[in-house]
Order: C-alpha cells, then structure tokens, then sequence
C-alpha cells in the first residue's frame, strides 16, 4: 500500500484500568528523584482528591473512582513494597532468606517507581482529545498516585468482548481505527513510543471517543538504543524486533497498531491460545500472522499488512494511517486508493510470504457501509 505524503465499577473495568488510601511520607533517594521527569505542573493537592471505591486492578497497582476538585477521576495507586525505594547493602545481610527477599523488593520498588515516573512524567507532556488526559500526579513513598480523567466507557477490550456474538460495521471499525491512529499520531509527534498498545490500553469516554492510555513502559524514542534488551510489552502484540532483542523505534507501535486493526475485523484475540515462547517463535522465527476473515475488504487487508510487516522501515508512519484511513471513511462503496501490489517470495518456512512493495493506482471495491464485518 503507497501511502501519502504529509502536509503541514462495573466488571469490565477490571481488564482495563492498570475506599480511603493511608498516604505515608518519606524520603525519595537522590539517585531516583535525578533521574524523575518533571511533572510539577501536575502535582497534586491532597486536600482536594477524594479517593472512592476499588473498581479495577493492574500488575503493582490498583484502581479506585474518585473525584479532584470535583472532577470525575481515576485513581491508579502504586503501592511500593518494603517501604519504598531504598539502597540495600547486601553485605550487612546476615540471613540469605532475608538479602534474597530484600533484593526482590528493590527490584520490584525500582520498576514500579520506574513505571510511575514514565506514566506521570510522559503524560503530563501529552495533551490530544485521543489520549487519555492527566489531572494530577503525587509521590508519597511507599504510595504513588497518578491522577487521570476518568472514562466510563471502559477499554476496548471489554468493548469487543461484548460483541462476541454481534459484528462490529464497517463504519465503526473505521471511526475506532482512526481515533487510535491520531492519538498514536500525536504521541509519535512528541516523540513518545508506548511500546505497549493493545485493547486494553484503549479506554473509551461517554461518547465513544477511543483513548490511548497507560504509558507505564513508554519511553522517549531517543531512549530507544538504551532499551534493546527489554523485552517490554505484551507479546501477543510486540513487534518481532523486540521479541529477538533487535534494535527498535517508534515503529514498534505500528506492528502493535496492526494487531489491533485486525483485531476490530476479525473479532478475535491474536495468538489465542498459545503461550508467550509460542508466539515469539511463531512471529519471530516462522514470520507468521493471524489469517485475515476472506471477508475483510481488500485495501484495509493491505493497510494491516503494511502495519505488521516484519521490515520495521517498511512500515507505514501513523500521519499516513490516518490519511489512509481518513480516505477508507470518505470512499463510499468504493476507494480510490494508491495501493502497492505484494509480490510474493518464499523462505524455508513453509513458503512464509515476505512483501516487496510496487506501485500501483487501482480501485479496490468495497461493501457498502452499511453491511457489517
């Protein structure tokens, strides 16, 4: 596919969402505050947040619905273990039990203070109507508290589990497509990778308007080259660079973005089934995908392909997505679109496709909008 060139507490709140809270003060270490990124602008007065009922948990944290200054708020407590973060001298450690234990809890403190940081210190950089909106952020060790608007939709992942039985339209699938696509626009703009898109980091608001949210794992882009062994992310949608310890970029997002889409038309789970070494070697060794429903529309087969190509540089950017998918919305029942044609070669796996894209202008025919997938 050519793309164009720019120009200037319900139970599904569980899968989503990564009582009072006793907040305890002590001291953050130098080590850890030099390396924090600045979200001051956004700290928090305690005095003015109420924090409700528990209504979703993620991996170190948990979820209460709460208001701040009277908004509507969500309210995701990272709870620090052993204290907070603290330095350990193993040596002064007379009982291997415990210096096991101890490490353990540095680590697990290191990472989920390291989560906190990007999820704050990132978001407080971002503002798009796509992205889900920072009101506040504190830091009481051993509580952090970050401080977001609050969806009521819940995640896109609870979304299509809904839908199991009742396909989602044409139409639909476009306007979620898009709202993604420009949220993952902006944040690339900014120079942010989320290294971990997937349905459940999509939150949706009162009028169905689709979020990218949860930016625990996110980094600067030009963080990248420092990250290369962190196999981080969720490995049903991660890029295979990142599954084989290749160097990656932004372009990570992309491969994820292109699971999700066909996600929207298939109406199932990528990799169902199969376990994380399983889907790394299906995806980084064998090269291969989820089938594309016959049902699916040519030219957004080729947008998802184009999206999870294992050629990082041959992927689409997110600005060209939206372009694309803008186009796909206006097209009527059919879309003049410039589409590169595959040509296929094979490898030693079982004739395994590989895209080597030519250009081409055609008119690819699509259903009527009305019909669904």
């Amino acid at each position: 596919m050519k793309f164009p060139g720019k120009a200037k507490s319900s139970d599904h709140h569980d899968r989503c969402y990564g009582g009072s809270v006793k907040v305890v003060p002590t001291t953050m270490s130098e080590k850890h505050k030099a390396q924090d990124l600045d979200f001051t602008t956004h700290s928090a007065d305690l005095s003015k947040l109420f924090i409700g009922p528990k209504f979703a948990r993620g991996a170190g944290s948990q979820l209460y619905r709460g208001t701040y200054d009277g908004q509507q708020v969500a309210v995701k407590i990272i709870q620090l273990p052993g204290g907070g973060i603290q330095e350990i001298d193993i040596l002064d450690q007379e009982d291997d039990a415990e210096e096991e234990k101890d490490r353990q809890q540095k680590i697990i403190s290191d990472r989920l203070w390291k989560q906190f940081k990007n999820e704050a210190g990132l978001l407080s950089r971002l503002g798009h109507k796509n992205v889900v909106k920072l009101v506040a952020a504190y830091e009481k060790a051993p509580v952090l508290g970050v401080v977001t608007e609050y969806l009521p939709g819940g995640c896109l992942r609870s979304y299509l589990n809904q839908l199991l039985i009742k396909p989602v339209s044409l139409p639909k699938v476009i306007n979620m497509a898009l709202d993604i696509a420009r949220g993952m626009e902006y944040i690339h703009s900014q120079g942010v990778v989320h290294r971990d898109l997937k349905p459940e980091n999509i939150l949706i608001d009162a009028e169905f308007n689709l979020k990218v949210a949860d930016f625990g794992v996110s980094c600067m882009e030009a963080d990248c080259i420092n990250l290369v062994k962190d196999k981080t992310g969720t490995f049903r949608w991660m890029a295979p660079e990142v599954m084989m310890g290749k160097p990656f970029n932004r372009k990570v997002d992309v491969y994820s973005f292109g699971l999700m889409l066909w996600e929207l038309v298939s109406g199932k789970v990528p990799f169902r089934g199969m376990t994380p070494v399983q889907v790394a070697f299906a995806v980084g060794t064998k090269n291969q995908r989820p089938p594309i429903p016959q049902r699916c529309p040519k030219a957004m087969r080729l947008l998802i392909e184009a999206c999870w190509c294992s050629r990082s540089e041959k992927r689409p950017e997110f600005w060209q997505i939206v372009k694309v998918l803008e186009h796909f919305r206006g097209g009527g029942e059919t879309l003049d679109t410039a589409i590169e044609v595959p040509r296929r070669c094979s490898d030693d796996h079982h004739k395994q496709r590989h895209w080597h894209w030519r250009m081409h202008w055609i008119k690819v025919p699509m259903p009527k909008f009305g019909i669904s997938l």
